[in-house]
């Protein structure tokens, strides 16, 4: 059993920057944040491949967003944020090889931390 701790989120206007972390407890192969908007499907923002520290991102948000790892905790870092960023927003973890950004797979999620950008 995974516990998932996440933290961050808020409001702010376009142009600015929030920052998200998410800490698991155990082990994890993957984490990732990804984002649901209403009447949108789930899609994957930032990934880390944890043995190997590897990053992936949305091509959404290449250059905006930063996520970095310490440990057993990802932080998320969003500048340049835009209204089309506008979600909630949830950390996850899976156990299991394959792609860390897609939503597949991932057995342990966040309750999710609202993000809202105004124009």
């Amino acid at each position: 059993q995974v516990q998932l701790q996440e933290s961050g989120g808020g409001s702010v206007q376009s142009g600015g920057s929030l920052k998200l972390s998410c800490a698991a407890s155990g082990d994890t192969r993957c984490m990732a944040w990804f984002r649901q908007a209403p009447g949108k499907e789930r899609e994957g923002v930032a990934s880390v491949n944890m043995p190997s520290q590897t990053p992936s991102y949305a091509d959404s948000v290449k250059g905006r967003f930063s996520i970095s790892q310490n440990n057993d905790q990802i932080t998320l870092q969003m500048n340049k944020l835009k209204p089309e960023d506008t979600a909630m927003y949830y950390c996850a973890v899976k156990m299991s090889w394959g792609s860390c950004l897609a939503p597949v797979g991932y057995t342990y999620w966040g309750r999710g931390t609202q993000v809202t950008v105004s124009s």
